[in-house]
This record gives structure tokens, C-alpha cells and sequence, in this order.
């Protein structure tokens, strides 16, 4: 991926035989030669803590005239509000934690970040150079610990290197596929003196992104497209990662065949589109999940063929051959073979994509789908997404959600944590508009939600940004709240409170006989009977104590005037606590380890998909 098409305005580092001499010379420490390259390659957030190995940054970071620190209340904060800033503007997201415990806090969000392919830098204090390797007081193998989780990592030990490692973590992080660096650097190189020099020199031999795909593959895959009966575009998070929404559109509608976004990929395609057959996978629509089952041609774009989406791989979609384009290679071949492997960026490909199906047409060969189309609306009308309201008058955490998407303001942005709610928040909301829904995808990570939209809002001001969580999400890093109120970061939280750990009480429902072990949260086999009927902890005394907002929702009729309550606060972070029922279930459902053929609309209802044309 080109640094353009992530929307990064970080200025290019010089490389060996870039030709120009650096001219900005200036006598300082390491970490204030840290701090300058910063500046230089166009941060304007980092999001961290202060500790014993990392503190000499610290010091001249207090004084940048560009760079804004957000004091966060744990690591594991900092690293998702990075997140969150990075997949909001497309930029890369910066934070920074001291050694030991303040690095290992970061491995999660790490790890997430490398799951779904995020530009992050991670900059970390490490103990002095001549105490690594003795059990330093806070020593941690930070290098060795991310490198199954990292792009990158670096250990500096010579402040000389810290301009030129700096510029060379951006670009890692940004180009290709991104995803995150680790800078690692002792605490002498940060207080040793040293010279700054801007723009440094680099050097990367091996590294050497492919962007551009190779005609002959995509003239091959062109050809699939026209000669296809029952095509789908397989869309995924890499098509975002790329700018490539735009060209997306067009090839779509060029083509007139079917288009599905995964999870990482909502906004990448209108919703509304007609086009448009939904999410795929474990939880997505029967129309999605079917049409890549019956499909004769799947055409994969920055899409990784994965489990969630596949279910049961020796059984996914027997009758397609694959186009699978994608800027890692290792990603093409590794879960399905395919038949035209492009290796690209997303928005090249699927340009010349465009100017080949154009070709085609021109040739009088064009695809007929108007059968193909006929099944497709079929299922789509047979099998719509939908929810049913609980007889006893409480509150439907789809309808919750539902409302909340359309009474949002237009362009709001919404980070959603990792379970049921995340599940209904794809789909009941529309997501018309790129970067306007942030999640945690291949990690699952519980508690991404509220630092995510923190980042987010400090990335974008401008923006609405809710975070649509659960109580068990919620109470692993609601604390962001106090970062929030203190730093003028007024995000809106939607906490669907049904009191227990959603999804894993979903699975215990249907497949082990209604025995919910350890899985509810507002109360306890120990727990003083005076506490009894009342829920701990008070969603809304916490909210308040955090100096937020904090308001409850339990009634239906109530529900608008909550919502636009909450819309209606912009000067500080709101926390809407929704009492929801406890036995709503996500639907459809592939349960785990079984084929796609087997997806429910609902509790055991199969669909019946009638005559399919199947080859």
C-alpha cells in the first residue's frame, strides 16, 4: 500500500540515493532527537504513559510545539486509542509506554493490530544498554516478545540511529500491508548527546513492496468475471487500507455482480447499494454466507479467506474458482488455492481491474447474472436481517442499536467491542462512508471499544464517535473515561448492559444445555444479600465519578429521547447505560468447526434455498 493511498502525510525519509545531503543539523540528547523526529515525519498525538526507562522523552515531549500527549490510564489504552486514530484518519498511530510491565501492556493492542493490518508505532523505553540481559529492574525482552506480532521491531542502543529508525518504522508501518513497529530504545540512548539530522538516511534492501499487479493476471481475471454465471466480489479490510472505496464502486457496477463486506471491510461498499448482499461469515447475513457458498467465482480482494467467514474451509464455496488479490503474498494460497493469485495494492488492482472488464465488454463479452440475480433477491427478501422484540416489554439490544444508528449524526463513527453487540452493530447499522466503523476483527479483543474511540475522536474532532459496547467489554478498560474527560475528548459510550458475557452465554445456550458457568456479571454466588436486585457496579455512578455524563435507558419508550439526550452532549463524554434483555441471540449463525450449508436464519431454522443453479 502507497502512503497515499492510506491517506499518511508523513514526509518520505531520504534513502541512500535520494541525492540530497540533510541540512538541519542540531546539537541535542537522544530523546529530544526522538521528539524532533517525531515532529519532522508529522505526528500530532501520541497516546502513552510516562515510566522510569522512557522518562528522559518525556521531558522534551512537555515542550513540542506539534506533538500532543494523551496521558492515558493504562498501556493497553494507549495502544487501542492508536488504533483507533490510525483506522479513523488513516495516518499512522503513535504510542509509547516504559519497559517491562508499561511494554508488555502494550502486546495486546499490538497483536490486534497485526491481526487486522493497522499502521501503529509502538515506542517503548528499554533499561540502559549495559544492564540488558541481567534482569534489570522493569527488563523485558520487548524485541523477542512482539516479533510473531509485529511488522518490525527495533532495538536502539546509539542515539545516533534514532532519526533514521524513526523514519524507517513510519514507512514499514504505513507501506505494504500495514500493520505495526515496535521501537525499542535505552534509556542511556535517550540521555546520551548526539546530532539530529532531518531528513535521515535509510536503508531498507528488503523491503520492497509489490503495488502494482501484474496484466496478464488481471486480464485472467477479467476474463473469469465475464465468463462467470454466479459471481461474487469478496470484499476486505485491505480494500479500505488502500483508499480504494471509489474504484470499488466502479468495478461493481461495471460488472453487476454481487458485492459482500466482511467485517473489517463495512463502509467499504454502501449498505444501501443494491449490489450490496451483506456481511459474510459466522454471524453474516443468509444472503452472504450463501452467495459465496453457490457462488461459481469468487474474486477475493484484500480479503484473507478467513475462519470466520470460510466456517468449515474443505467445504467453503465447492463450486468457485478464486481471484485472490492481495498486497501480501502470503496471504494468497494460504487458506484456499487460487486460480488467479494477483499479488497488489487493493485500489491498483482493482483499477486495472475496471479498464480490463471494460476491455471485455468492448469485446461483446459480458456476464449474464440474471439468474444468479433472481436467487440472490430471493434469499434476500426470504431471509432479511431482523430481531423480535421481548414480550415482556424490556428493552431489544438490536432495537438499542438500531435507533442509535439512525439518530446519529451523519458521518458518525462507531467503535464497537468484541461479542453480541459487535455482531448486531454490523448489522443494524448502514455504513455508507469508509473509516466510520472501527472493531477489533482478528484478535476479538474485549475492552478495544472506549480507548478506540478515543482515538478516534482525538483523530477526528469533528466527528460524532460512539462506542457501542458490552457490560463485560466495558469493564475491562472503562477507565479511558477519566482520559477522556480530562483531555477534552467527549466520546459517546452505549453500554448494552444485559448483565451477563453475551456471546459466551450464547454458546453455553445452545450447545451446552443452558449451564451458564461464570458468566454473569452483575452479581455473584457471594455477594451480600443487601445486594440483591441491584446491579455492581452502578454504570451511571461510575460514568459521573469519571467526570462523564451517565445516564440509564430501560424502558422502549424512552428510548429516542435517551439517544438524542446523549447526541445532544458535545462538552464532555456521555455513558448511556441500555438494560437490555438478557436472552437476546445474534442471527444467522454458522456454529464453529461446521460448513456454511449448515447457516441458521434463527434457533433451528434452516433456510431453504430452493433451486440454486449449481454446476
Amino acid at each position: 500500500m502507497t502512503e497515499q493511498a492510506t491517506g499518511a502525510h508523513h514526509p518520505q525519509p531520504r534513502s541512500r540515493n535520494g541525492g540530497q545531503q540533510a541540512a538541519n543539523v542540531e546539537h541535542v540528547t537522544g530523546a529530544q532527537s526522538l521528539i524532533r523526529s517525531l515532529e519532522e515525519i508529522g505526528v500530532d498525538t501520541v497516546f502513552g504513559i510516562p515510566g522510569g526507562a522512557i522518562l528522559p522523552a518525556y521531558d522534551p515531549l512537555m515542550d513540542s510545539p506539534k506533538v500532543r500527549h494523551v496521558l492515558v490510564r493504562h498501556e493497553q489504552g494507549a495502544g487501542h486509542a492508536a488504533t483507533g486514530y490510525a483506522q479513523a484518519t488513516g495516518r499512522v498511530g503513535v504510542c509509547m509506554a516504559t519497559s517491562g510491565p508499561g511494554a508488555t501492556n502494550l502486546v495486546t493492542p499490538i497483536a490486534d493490530a497485526h491481526m487486522d493490518s493497522v499502521p501503529l508505532v509502538a515506542i517503548t523505553g528499554q533499561v540502559a544498554s549495559k544492564a540488558i540481559g541481567t534482569d534489570a529492574f522493569q527488563e523485558a525482552d520487548i524485541c523477542g516478545i512482539t516479533m510473531p506480532i509485529t511488522k518490525h521491531n527495533f532495538l536502539v542502543t546509539d542515539p545516533a540511529e534514532i532519526p533514521q529508525t524513526i523514519a524507517e518504522a513510519f514507512h514499514i508501518a504505513a507501506t505494504g500491508r500495514p500493520g505495526p513497529v515496535l521501537v525499542d530504545i535505552a534509556k542511556d540512548a535517550l540521555q546520551a548527546q548526539t546530532t539530529f539530522r532531518w531528513p535521515p538516511v535509510t536503508d531498507l534492501p528488503g523491503y520492497r513492496p509489490v503495488t502494482k499487479p501484474h496484466g496478464k493476471q488481471i486480464r485472467e481475471a477479467a476474463r473469469l468475471i465475464a465468463e462467470a454465471e454466479r459471481p461474487v466480489l469478496y470484499v476486505g479490510g485491505g480494500v479500505l487500507k488502500s483508499g480504494a472505496t471509489a474504484e470499488l464502486r466502479i468495478l461493481a457496477e461495471l460488472t453487476g455482480a454481487p458485492v459482500t463486506t466482511t467485517l473489517m471491510a463495512l463502509g467499504a461498499f454502501p449498505d444501501s447499494h443494491p449490489l450490496h448482499v451483506g456481511m459474510p461469515g459466522m454471524h453474516g447475513s443468509v444472503t452472504a454466507v450463501t452467495a459465496l457458498q453457490k457462488s461459481d467465482l469468487i474474486v477475493a480482494l484484500g480479503a484473507r479467506f478467513d475462519d470466520r467467514v470460510t466456517g468449515k474451509l474443505d467445504s467453503f464455496a465447492p463450486f468457485a474458482k478464486i481471484v485472490h488479490a492481495d498486497i501480501d503474498p502470503a496471504e494468497i494460497g494460504k487458506n484456499r488455492a487460487a486460480d488467479v493469485p494477483i499479488v497488489g495494492d487493493a485500489r491498483e488492482v482493482i483499477a486495472d481491474l475496471v479498464v480490463a472488464v471494460q476491455a471485455e465488454h468492448e469485446e461483446g463479452r459480458t456476464g449474464d447474472y440474471r439468474v444468479w440475480w433472481d436467487n440472490l433477491n430471493r434469499w434476500r427478501e426470504t431471509y432479511p436481517l431482523g430481531y423480535d422484540l421481548p414480550e415482556d416489554g424490556s428493552l431489544s439490544p438490536q432495537q438499542v442499536i438500531q435507533r442509535l444508528g439512525e439518530l446519529a449524526p451523519q458521518g458518525t463513527v462507531y467503535a464497537a467491542g468484541v461479542g453480541q453487540h459487535q455482531m448486531w452493530a454490523s448489522h443494524f447499522i448502514n455504513y455508507e462512508q469508509p473509516a466510520t466503523w472501527l472493531n477489533s476483527g482478528g484478535a476479538g479483543t474485549m475492552g478495544y471499544a472506549v480507548p478506540a474511540a478515543m482515538g478516534a475522536k482525538a483523530g477526528r474532532p469533528d466527528r460524532t464517535v460512539w462506542a457501542i459496547d458490552g457490560d463485560g467489554c466495558f469493564q475491562m478498560t472503562n477507565q479511558e473515561l477519566v482520559t477522556c474527560a480530562l483531555n477534552n475528548i467527549p466520546i459517546k459510550v452505549a453500554v448494552i448492559n444485559n448483565g451477563a458475557l453475551g456471546m459466551v452465554r450464547q454458546w453455553q445456550t445452545l450447545f451446552y444445555n443452558q449451564r451458564y458457568s461464570n458468566t454473569v456479571l452483575h452479581s455473584g454466588p457471594q455477594a451480600p444479600a443487601e445486594t440483591a436486585g441491584t446491579r455492581c457496579p452502578d454504570f451511571v455512578k461510575l460514568a459521573e465519578a469519571m467526570g462523564c455524563v451517565g445516564i440509564r435507558c430501560e424502558d422502549p419508550e424512552q428510548l429516542d429521547a435517551v439517544i438524542e439526550k446523549a447526541n445532544a452532549i458535545n462538552d464532555r463524554p456521555v455513558v448511556v447505560d441500555f438494560i437490555v434483555h438478557e436472552d437476546a441471540m445474534v442471527w444467522p449463525m454458522v456454529a464453529a468447526g461446521t460448513s456454511n450449508d449448515e447457516v441458521m436464519a434463527a434457533r433451528g431454522v434452516r433456510p431453504d434455498f430452493g433451486d440454486a443453479d449449481e454446476d
